[in-house]
């Protein structure tokens, strides 16, 4: 499942200057727009354990300064791994994005993702309907099968073992794909049942996009069937493999690969100093990262473009905070996005 959070951790030192951009036009949905075409598409992912002032800097600025849009994590703890001690503060996500939805105009909105352990999928589409309302028609609804442990012992909320959840995952997509897109829903499955249920207002997007995290081979055909947007952490080469089984999953039931939108993320330590930033990446290894100046940052998109990555996902954990952060921000969508835009 493509999610997990970053700690606030202390600056690195980058030298960058802060630069400004026009606005980016407002992403398209491709079952309209006939496809994403060659244009990349380049969202920030502010951390929630941060202060929430920190989160609307840093998502306003995005807005301001041509970002494409923003994605929140859902957990309500950090994992005592890669997203911070159990007591690290995290705000609470579908908060998050419906106040986002009112402060922003331009950015699209994602999650990454949506645990659908504890998010039943009647009560988040209503939720995602609802805030696509607000946000007129700017959310992208990701959506994963449930990962982290501490969090579901602690609230008392079953995760169960890996084959079921995703059985689970499977019948909440067609939960949420009849409640969203059909006049009347009816499902009678082993873990969720509708008779007859209706869902009203229905969003603005018509389908609105549903965007499911995922890796292991049998999430690969649950993407293949019930996706519009498929998203994991990565390296290229890693992509690449995963992106290979996403197309033969495709492939089995008929469906054009191409319709799926793909989307990656990966840390990021930006500085002109190659060796430190090696050592910084390595330090958070297996995470995937990557760093360096704008020559060695642009290699690194262009590998992921080369393996078919339709949206970079740059999570804000390791590019400081406040002033720097902002201008890390500049820098990637001023020096590296326009080559691939």
């Amino acid at each position: 499942m493509a999610s997990g959070l970053g700690t606030r951790t202390d600056d690195p030192p980058y030298a960058l200057s802060v630069r400004r951009s026009e606005s980016a036009p407002l992403w398209e949905d491709p079952r309209r727009s006939g496809g994403y075409g060659p244009r990349m598409r380049f969202s920030v992912w502010p951390n929630l354990a941060n202060p929430w002032s920190e989160a609307v800097a840093t998502v306003t600025h995005a807005e301001a300064t041509g970002w494409d849009g923003v994605y929140v994590a859902d957990h309500f703890m950090g994992d005592n791994q890669h997203a911070g001690d159990t007591i690290t503060p995290m705000y609470e996500a579908t908060a998050a994005l419906a106040a986002l939805a009112v402060l922003t105009d331009r950015l699209r909105l994602g999650s990454l993702v949506f645990g659908i352990t504890y998010r039943h999928p009647a009560v988040l589409a209503n939720w995602a309907a609802s805030v696509d309302q607000m946000s007129d028609g700017r959310l992208l609804l990701g959506i994963g099968a449930g990962w982290q442990i501490n969090e579901h012992e602690m609230y008392g909320i079953d995760l169960g073992r890996p084959g079921v959840r995703i059985d689970r995952f499977e019948e909440a997509c067609q939960v949420l794909e009849g409640l969203l897109r059909a006049p009347v829903a009816s499902v009678d499955g082993e873990y969720y049942r509708l008779t007859d249920a209706v869902m009203e207002p229905k969003p603005v997007q018509d389908p609105l996009p549903i965007l499911i995290g995922g890796t292991g081979d049998r999430m690969m055909h649950v993407v293949a069937r019930h996706a519009d947007e498929w998203n994991m952490w990565s390296s290229p080469e890693r992509f690449a493999e995963r992106s290979a089984a996403l197309d033969a999953a495709c492939s089995k039931i008929d469906r054009d690969p191409a319709r799926i939108a793909r989307s990656t993320q990966a840390l990021f330590f930006l500085g002109d100093d190659q060796a430190k930033v090696d050592g910084l990446i390595a330090r958070v290894a297996p995470r995937p990262a990557v760093g360096g100046g704008v020559e060695r940052l642009t290699e690194a998109v262009q590998g992921w473009a080369d393996v078919g990555v339709d949206e970079v996902i740059v999570p804000d954990f390791t590019i400081g905070h406040g002033a720097q952060k902002l201008e890390a921000l500049d820098l990637l969508i001023e020096e590296v996005a326009p080559a691939f835009r």
